[in-house]
């Protein structure tokens, strides 16, 4: 932070910028990387790539946060919303098909607790329709589908780095852009409507307004702070593995036991222990135990609520008819997992679930 500030450029593009987007392109090999406000920024400029129009429909899945599918509203489009399996609260991918119309502009995949989904699958229904696919990565950083990065899979996808994160810097996020057809479109929408990045690299006598675009880029303070992060990803990373396999040794037996459901990773996918988190068997259930932690000094948390069934689409025709997503709405809970958790927290939360069940 001190370096970023003693480099007298303190706005968007600078030098720590610069070192956050190299980074995730050589570390990940993803086409052309543009740091953002946040994740739902990303998602805007998405949006906005795909010239969306009001008859234009984008396939999102109910369980996951409001921005995934209000990026595209705010840019005229439809959202078919789709159920999550019934074993993993991901998109279920055998549904996809039958919601696609000559409509659909587009599949938004999100990767719940950084577990992919089959996107082997996703993409081959996007060919075969002529879709663009964009990666809901939010909670993607550093983790993996067979043996490429999530993020890099899509025509796009989309990070975060707000404080919930793993890796953090309080605020930020960022748009990858796979696709080469839409890597210099994307510059002038980052760079507010205006062709100012070709004219710095002297492509250009002087810059305009040529397009489309918005204030998407964050602060060098943001970016330096990212950045810090970025160069103890793997030790970062390495703790939170560690605070979660604690997680699943020690709860697995109430799994075997069926008194909770701890849905197992895919064969396919890696696990970047974003989350760990269980299903409770009733509302009741998930709601005394999130008492009982509180009564223990622990913050246990639910996640997201199912947006077909959200207060903005009251009324809309899929409302209750995705039960799984409804059932992990109900259900889901979520257990403190960050860097800095000592083994004893750890330990403490194990004790106090097991003997809340006990």
């Amino acid at each position: 932070m001190q370096d970023a500030a003693g480099r007298g450029h303190l706005s968007g593009n600078g030098y720590y910028t610069k070192q956050c987007q190299g980074f995730f392109e050589k570390r990940y090999g993803f086409r052309r990387c543009f740091l953002t406000t946040s994740c739902t920024d990303a998602l805007e400029m998405a949006a906005m790539l795909l010239n969306l129009g009001p008859d234009d429909e984008v396939i999102v899945p109910s369980y996951t946060f409001v921005t995934t599918a209000l990026a595209f509203v705010r840019h005229g489009a439809k959202v078919v919303f789709v159920d999550s399996q019934k074993d993993h609260p991901n998109l279920d991918i055998d549904q996809l098909e039958k919601l696609i119309t000559p409509n659909t502009k587009a599949i938004v995949p999100m990767h719940y607790a950084g577990n992919a989904c089959n996107m082997d699958r996703i993409m081959a229904l996007a060919e075969k329709h002529g879709l663009y696919v964009i990666e809901d990565d939010a909670l993607a950083i550093d983790a993996y589908y067979k043996d490429r990065p999530l993020g890099g899979i899509g025509h796009m996808g989309c990070f975060s780095f707000h404080d919930t994160k793993g890796i953090q810097a309080g605020e930020g996020g960022m748009l990858v852009v796979n696709d080469e057809k839409l890597v210099k479109r994307a510059e002038v929408i980052w760079e507010k409507g205006t062709n100012r990045a070709a004219f710095f690299r002297g492509e250009v006598d002087k810059y305009g307004w040529i397009d489309l675009g918005s204030s998407f880029q964050p602060s060098e303070l943001i970016a330096a702070f990212l950045y810090a992060q970025l160069e103890n990803i793997d030790r970062i990373q390495g703790r939170r593995m560690e605070i979660w396999d604690t997680y699943y040794e020690a709860l697995s037996p109430l799994a075997e036991k069926g008194t909770i459901s701890i849905p197992a990773i895919p064969e396919y996918a890696t696990n970047n222990a974003h989350a760990f988190y269980f299903i409770c068997r009733s509302p009741e259930e998930r709601t005394a135990l999130i008492d009982h932690l509180k009564k223990n000094g622990i913050k246990a948390t639910f996640h997201y609520q199912a947006l077909h069934a959200s207060r903005y689409f009251n009324g809309n025709k899929q409302a209750n008819k995705l039960p799984n997503a409804e059932k992990y709405t109900d259900c889901l809970l979520r257990l403190p997992l960050y860097y800095e958790m000592t083994e004893e927290d750890v330990i403490t939360v194990v004790e106090a679930v097991k003997g809340f069940y006990e």
